[in-house]
């Protein structure tokens, strides 16, 4: 076993937020792409059925790059870290990619940069989420968990807001390039490569991982890191796999294909909803409505976050969550059918609420059921429940589009949420996690 919890040091509240300050830099960088990657599509030239196809990035390099990342990372022995090899790459090639997106000149050269992204993204994501789990007792993964929920909100909230922040200091919002890629589009996604790399770089040097004692390191050397040793690490984690965990994979599945529909449809939704247009000038400005509104709504995260973790202690997380998720998928049926940006804020005190257990409570609720010294890889098989009801909705939303939706944005806005009203349901049929159990690795 890894590290039990009677080993692991209690951390005041002022290193949990030092640890998580990387997500910080991390949720930056998917909040600019949830805001901005379906106007860079669209200034491009591409239509609208076809934005979940040019969107598979995400749902693809999730389902193929976090299970094997965290299981790597399970058995990676290195003088800075298991987990830290990892954080450090990802970062570096997510700021490369963010820096050159709003330069690119085609819309093949875009979605091949989302594709760069959203790999570095995901060697990131799962190492850290399993950092997270190494370095607290049970007691404290709540407050960790949420934690990195809150600066998901918080980051959201910056990367939202950033090209409306700019227009109010004095930039030019209809200031573009010859792709049609708004001046303000291009500063902000530098600040995002400049946060990516910075954040982690602190949370590792002021927080590092605990260090493998002399019989852990023994136990992971003897079943040496391969693509045999993966693979088969891989196999057993499925057949081992705790029953909370399976339990959620329905839930897993609602709540995601719905965020999707929303995060690829929610500027088109609301040019059609305020301006009942999808041409240029009017996606320009529902971007920087958009802006607004995910600013607001990841603001309301970052503040829910905080008050989840009594809630989730006093409660439970399952009752919750399933709270949160009926509140947001109601906020996305009512938000298509309002026609002034003023009355549109209301609808996101759900999504952001919605938002803030997404990011947080299930890892609460996975963490507790799963044993310590394959937390990796479990962490990177949780991730496929998020990328294949991505992957899902990507390769079947523009068949039906059409003919199902009307070929109507809002109309996929409101599918997004009667799935979250599913996800509520089906998060209520998850039992309560049993305590991890101890798995030897099998040699």
């Amino acid at each position: 076993m890894i590290a039990d919890a009677a080993s692991k040091p209690r951390l005041s509240l002022g290193r949990i937020v030092q640890m998580n300050l990387g997500f910080l830099g991390l949720q930056f960088s998917f909040g600019l792409q949830q805001a901005n990657m379906g106007p860079i599509y669209s200034y491009l030239g591409a239509s609208e059925a076809s934005m979940p196809l040019l969107w598979l990035a995400g749902p693809i390099t999730g389902l193929l790059i976090q299970p094997i990342v965290g299981a790597l990372s399970d058995r990676t022995v290195t003088r800075i870290g298991r987990r830290t090899p990892y954080f450090l790459v990802g970062a570096v090639l997510c700021s490369i990619a963010l820096f050159a997106m709003p330069y690119s000149p085609a819309l093949w050269v875009a979605a091949s940069l989302l594709w760069l992204l959203d790999a570095a993204n995901n060697i990131t994501m799962e190492p850290y989420r399993a950092y997270v789990g190494d370095r607290l007792d049970q007691v404290q993964r709540p407050l960790g968990f949420l934690t990195q929920s809150a600066f998901t909100g918080l980051a959201q909230t910056l990367a939202y807001l950033a090209p409306s922040l700019f227009v109010w200091i004095g930039m030019n919002p209809n200031a573009v390039d010859a792709n049609g890629i708004p001046d303000i589009t291009r500063l902000a996604f530098a600040i995002g490569a400049v946060l990516s790399l910075s954040t982690i770089l602190w949370s590792v040097w002021r927080v590092p991982e605990l260090p493998l004692s002399p019989v852990q390191l023994a136990q992971m050397r003897e079943r040496a890191v391969s693509i045999t040793t993966t693979w088969r690490d891989f196999a057993e984690a499925v057949r081992d796999m705790p029953q909370p965990m399976r339990q959620l994979a329905l839930a897993m599945f609602c709540q995601w294909f719905g965020m999707f529909c929303y995060w690829q449809y929610a500027v088109l939704s609301l040019a059609r909803a305020l301006h009942d247009s999808g041409a240029a000038a009017a996606v320009r400005d529902a971007t920087l409505v958009n802006g607004r509104l995910g600013g607001f709504y990841n603001a309301i995260a970052f503040a829910a976050a905080l008050v989840l973790v009594p809630l989730t202690r006093r409660l439970g997380a399952g009752p919750v969550h399933a709270a949160c998720m009926l509140a947001a998928g109601t906020a996305m049926l009512v938000l298509p059918t309002i026609g002034n940006e003023a009355w549109c804020y209301l609808p996101m005190l759900g999504i952001g609420l919605g938002w803030a257990s997404l990011m947080g409570t299930p890892y609460i609720m996975l963490a507790d059921c799963i044993p310590a010294e394959r937390t990796g890889i479990y962490m990177g098989i949780f991730n496929m429940f998020i990328v294949v009801p991505m992957l899902v909705e990507s390769l079947t939303l523009p068949f039906f589009y059409t003919p199902v939706l009307g070929g109507d944005p809002r109309h996929v806005i409101m599918l997004g949420g009667a799935m979250m009203v599913l996800a509520a349901l089906a998060t209520l049929r998850v039992g309560h996690p049993a305590a991890a159990r101890v798995v030897p690795a099998n040699g």
